[in-house]
């Protein structure tokens, strides 16, 4: 499993220079407050920097860095070299439940290539790009439809009224990432019984610390079984590359910790923005064409992975600013994906809107390896629900939703839904 790298970091010598000349400023921390009245939109204060695009901010530990809100910025920050991903050379953009004890980020784990730059990162980075084929992709869109239906037909058995996450939203990415990995069908709920524990919100950390090792504990038991029979998925691909047992496993956690969660977030976050804009509802009802438009609109729009550290290696010089070595640039993506000047109006949530170049999957060496499986799993779920349900609908007041407010994934807890039965 990869390890999360929003924890508190290391005090450097290039912390204690920035202190010095900033000490008497009042430096503002990270915003989380996305209470504006809409659930969708980031917090007012992050929006409200569109003319300062690269500005200081003081970090959970003491540490003063930078934050990155413009989408240039962002874009540059993230296809850099001279911006690490190394978790251990970052700093906590922001206080995290659970982590306040943590002192330093610890190296990223073995096969978590998300906390490693080139050549490691490369040497795993080329590995997994040939194994997210045309064909596979293709192969895997097949199956998200079938998925779709299976899941849309529990649904009906259950409702009216369900909880739209556990019934849709959660399933959905859950069987393609067992299919993706190649997980046994008759292991398939124990599986998801543990991943969907490891990853909510509502339960308590010693239980998700279990989950979390029942999880390590399976993909180990997958990948040696995988290597003694392989089968046709990408696990067993990876078997015959140059990867000890011990990165297969990391591989694997780092491939279902990026495929599930996010993917489930915007499913679930995405039918409560399509229902609260009833007129973009029925214009994607209306032509069902424009889903796939729709979910790059709504990848921008909703941005829920988010923030995004990385550190100065050298002094690099952006937006007219200097960030010396040693410092935390973090790049908020909700904000990016706002920038006037690169999205004009960019707090109307439109279908028709093009909206190419969003980092909602991140950008350069480090952008998601799994972001066309996303889409077409977004691309069919969407017009597949609401063709099902032509009626759904909140089931609750929309300021009754719950929120995973203080979560670096953003989205729903719950969803309840419900519609009108022929």
């Amino acid at each position: 499993m990869s390890y999360d790298p929003t924890a508190p970091g290391t005090t450097t010598a290039a912390d204690t220079a920035s202190a010095d000349v900033t000490t008497a400023e009042e430096l503002p921390t990270l915003p989380t407050d996305r209470r504006t009245g809409c659930p969708f939109d980031p917090p007012a204060e992050l929006t409200a920097l569109a003319d300062k695009p690269l500005r200081r901010m003081r970090y959970a530990d003491g540490h003063i860095g930078w934050l990155a809100t413009g989408h240039a910025a962002a874009r540059t920050v993230l296809s850099d070299p001279r911006f690490s991903s190394r978790y251990e050379l970052q700093h906590l953009p922001m206080p995290m439940a659970g982590l306040e004890e943590m002192t330093a980020i610890p190296p990223a784990p073995v096969g978590d290539f998300l906390g490693l730059d080139a050549p490691e990162h490369t040497r795993f980075r080329r590995l997994l790009t040939g194994k997210f084929t045309v064909r596979r992709m293709r192969q895997l869109g097949e199956r998200v439809e079938k998925f779709t239906a299976d899941c849309l037909d529990a649904m009906e058995q259950a409702g009216p009224t369900v909880d739209l996450v556990e019934a849709f939203a959660q399933p959905v990415p859950a069987l393609m990432i067992c299919e993706l990995l190649g997980v046994p069908y008759a292991d398939r709920d124990r599986f998801q019984r543990h991943v969907a524990t490891v990853f909510d919100q509502s339960t308590d950390a010693e239980a998700r610390g279990e989950a979390f090792t029942a999880v390590h504990q399976f993909i180990g038991e997958l990948v040696a079984a995988k290597r003694a029979e392989p089968t046709d998925d990408l696990l067993s691909d990876l078997t015959s590359a140059d990867l000890t047992e011990e990165e297969l496993i990391g591989v694997g956690g780092v491939l279902l910790a990026a495929g599930l969660d996010t993917t489930a977030n915007m499913l679930g976050l995405g039918t409560f923005a399509l229902l609260s804009n009833p007129d973009q509802l029925d214009a994607l009802r209306d032509a069902p064409s424009l889903a796939e438009q729709t979910v790059e609109e709504l990848l921008r729009y909703l941005s829920v992975a988010d923030p995004i550290p990385r550190a100065a290696l050298e002094d690099v010089e952006i937006e007219g600013q200097l960030v010396k070595a040693g410092e935390t640039v973090t790049v908020s993506v909700q904000a990016a994906n706002r920038d006037p000047h690169k999205f004009p109006d960019p707090n109307r949530f439109d279908i028709h809107r093009k909206a190419t170049g969003h980092v909602a999957f991140g950008h350069g060496a480090h952008q998601c390896l799994g972001q066309q499986l996303a889409r077409i799993e977004m691309a069919v779920a969407f017009p597949a629900l609401f063709a099902r349900f032509p009626t759904l609908r909140l089931a609750v007041p929309p300021q009754e939703v719950p929120l995973r407010d203080r979560a670096n994934i953003y989205g729903v807890i719950s969803l309840p839904v419900t519609w009108d039965k022929e």
